[in-house]
């Protein structure tokens, strides 16, 4: 698939369509905008926090923004038609093949501006998601000035784990990271730092400094499957919201309600107040870690049915049910087709830093130019299985490490 032929009707539309919501419903805020007037190649990396963060970098500049998206959303948007006459780059998701990596080198060898999310995924809990080993590697290899476009707000805006917009305040940051020069003569461990640094967030420690007020901000239905696992008790799978705004454990009475500001208070007078989402998230991942670590729950497996992307209505249709598992060797989906075949595929996930999901729903895993979303008979499992591919993850970054 060849770079999509930009429409500058289409995109001067479209931009125009952002700069009204990143005004009236973002209230976007930019703090530096060092790509104003730039002329040339160059590349901008950008941090994601929600699935609108490109309306708020689109207007950075007049020229046009080549964006780098994933195959599964371009393929399966209803909104296709216009995303190709933006002139997008579709890409497999945490995996960057030589064909890809060539598409988006011919945007800076033709003097345009390549826009990438090195993350390819946005956050559920507020915290950056892992970037995959192979991004430095590649950002080196593109020989231009490399910009970061770092947003705040949005995650609040658009949490994951729920539906709609928050209107608020968001703050954007564009500022060069490494010029022509800088990024030639730097390791690559220098490029790794600077790049994590740069990307690296925290939404709910930055709203501790910002305390902007979000729209319906203290209603949290959702939630619960992002934090599945009570901090008190240990019981997974036993969180449920309650009155929009309080998250409680039904085993041990664990409760916390949000406030308008998105921070959670101990309102059960049952163990101690975790006053972020992000420090709930990471203490789960945490324990999660070590018990893998350990040689304890070390494989998930549920029942699913089986969906794949139907190009003519450009969207997932259910294709057959069956069984998918994960072991630290990878992927096993199993299943039966409706049209008679069976399907059985063993998915390496060495290189899966995360996969594309929907709390409580789904997620998907991609095999080639094949992507699978398993839509769960238990959908609390989906938030359980992220973790579990980010933790073998990184687990395996950190024993490469070690070599």
């Amino acid at each position: 698939m060849e770079k999509n032929k930009r429409n500058m009707f289409v995109y001067r539309l479209v931009q125009f369509l952002s700069w009204i919501v990143s005004t009236f419903i973002f209230r976007r805020k930019i703090l530096r905008n060092e790509v104003k007037g730039q002329k040339g190649p160059f590349a901008i990396i950008a941090n994601h926090q929600a699935s609108l963060d490109f309306v708020n970098l689109i207007g950075v500049t007049r020229r046009p923004i080549t964006f780098v998206i994933s195959q599964s959303i371009y393929r399966s948007s209803p909104v296709k038609w216009f995303m190709t006459r933006l002139g997008i780059i579709p890409k497999q998701q945490f995996q960057t093949t030589l064909k890809d990596m060539r598409r988006m080198k011919e945007v800076i060898d033709a003097g345009e501006i390549l826009a990438i999310y090195p993350a390819g995924l946005m956050c559920e809990d507020g915290l950056s998601t892992p970037i995959p080993a192979g991004t430095y590697q590649f950002l080196k290899w593109l020989r231009t000035d490399i910009y970061v476009a770092r947003t705040s707000g949005m995650y609040f805006s658009m949490p994951k784990w729920t539906k709609g917009m928050r209107g608020g305040r968001t703050h954007l940051d564009v500022y060069r990271l490494f010029s022509k020069e800088e990024l030639a003569s730097a390791d690559l461990e220098t490029i790794k730092r600077k790049t994590e640094e740069a990307l690296r967030f925290d939404a709910y420690r930055e709203q501790e400094d910002m305390m902007v007020k979000y729209s319906h901000c203290d209603r949290i239905e959702g939630l619960q499957n992002v934090l599945y696992m009570c901090p008190n008790c240990g019981c997974e799978f036993s969180m449920q919201v309650k009155e929009k705004s309080t998250i409680y454990c039904t085993e041990c009475g664990f409760a916390h309600k949000s406030d308008k500001y998105g921070f959670l208070h101990n309102v059960g007078g049952v163990g101690e107040e975790i006053r972020y989402v992000s420090d709930w998230s990471r203490m789960i991942h945490d324990t999660l870690k070590e018990k893998i670590t350990r040689g304890e729950d070390g494989e998930l497996s549920c029942a699913t049915a089986i969906h794949m992307i139907d190009g003519k209505k450009n969207k997932f249709v259910e294709i057959g049910q069956g069984n998918v598992a994960l072991t630290s060797q990878g992927f096993v989906l199993d299943g039966r087709i409706y049209d008679g075949e069976d399907l059985h595929l063993e998915i390496p996930i060495v290189t899966f830093a995360s996969l594309p999901f929907k709390p409580g729903k789904n997620f998907e895993i991609q095999n080639g130019n094949d992507i699978y979303r398993c839509v769960l008979e238990d959908g609390r499992l989906a938030m359980k299985f992220i973790n579990m591919v980010k933790i073998y993850y990184e687990l395996h970054e950190e024993a490469h490490a070690k070599t």
